[in-house]
């Protein structure tokens, strides 16, 4: 099933600018406007609001203030959720993300009635200095047992495909990259450029600059009946890229976006679109601008099976 019908999601308490991982994330823009947590609880609020209004299960778990963790809106990049039972635990680049993986977490999904069968925890091999932020870097096609993955500092090759042949994926391989300054640099996680969802995939493919591999990811993709919907490297820096389609209690599906990446998108995009799906979009300005995410990376999907 490619859909989910639950997510997770974490309520922020200090959510602020990430020195640690702007690093290499070239999406984060440090905008000193005061009261960040406040206005990012809003949107964040106003958010799990609108997915529950339209059927989505939401469970929202609350941060703790100590220890300090600025991204935990963001838990895709720590855990995912299997139709088997499992859970993923992943290993993270900045240090200050690590303790985003808190067991109560796990509790929390598993009080609302979903069975865990096993925990997989890769996060050792952080101190390898090897690293795979969940779906931030890898985008699942979940119905053809592919998995996509941009190589970054964030998405290490070897550990990837090890990933990928533990759960039983063929993985596809390539390189993204964006304009920062006047280089060209890695792009940090696959979801700001790639979207995969039942019928058609959302892609940058621009960012893609060597010739073969992108006609291998085309080929890919078309491999699978799956209709591309190109955006422009200007659309992806507006997380146009940054998507991820649910479903409701009606099996009635959804593609979520962020305003700013609903805005960028042209009418017929938009139109088609809303041949496959309803577009459900969010306000999610000062935590896209500090975090350098949007709204697929707030949602950790939720696939367990019921108790």
């Amino acid at each position: 099933m490619q859909t989910a019908d639950t997510v997770l999601m974490i309520e922020p308490v200090a959510f602020e600018f990430n020195t640690q991982t702007a690093e290499n994330n070239y999406f984060q823009i440090h905008e000193e406007l005061g009261n960040t947590q406040e206005k990012a609880l809003a949107e964040f609020n106003r958010f799990v609001e609108k997915l529950r209004q339209h059927g989505i299960t939401v469970i929202t778990v609350k941060d703790t203030p100590n220890p300090h963790t600025p991204d935990s809106i963001f838990p895709n990049n720590w855990i995912s959720f299997s139709q088997e039972g499992n859970v993923y635990l992943y290993p993270m680049f900045a240090p200050n993300r690590r303790d985003e993986r808190r067991p109560e977490i796990i509790e929390a999904v598993k009080n609302q009635g979903y069975t865990v069968k096993e925990i997989f925890d890769f996060s050792p091999s952080e101190k390898s200095g090897k690293y795979l932020e969940g779906t931030g870097s890898m985008i699942f096609d979940h119905d053809n047992k592919l998995a996509y993955g941009s190589v970054s500092i964030r998405l290490d090759e070897t550990l990837f495909r090890e990933f990928c042949e533990h759960i039983g994926y063929t993985p596809v391989v390539f390189h993204s990259f964006q304009n920062a300054g006047e280089e060209r640099l890695p792009i940090y996680h696959t979801n700001v450029m790639m979207c995969v969802a039942e019928d058609f995939v959302i892609i940058c493919l621009s960012a893609i600059d060597n010739e073969e591999e992108r006609k291998m990811v085309i080929n890919t993709i078309k491999g699978t009946n799956k209709e591309i919907f190109e955006i422009s490297e200007e659309q992806m820096e507006h997380f146009a890229g940054n998507m991820l389609q649910l479903r409701n209690d009606k099996g009635e599906r959804f593609l979520v976006m962020s305003q700013s990446a609903y805005n960028t998108l042209s009418p017929l995009q938009i139109q088609k679109i809303e041949k496959y799906c309803s577009i459900i979009s969010a306000d999610l300005h000062t935590i896209e601008t500090n975090g350098g995410g949007s709204a697929r990376c707030m949602l950790a999907e939720v696939f367990l099976p019921k108790a």
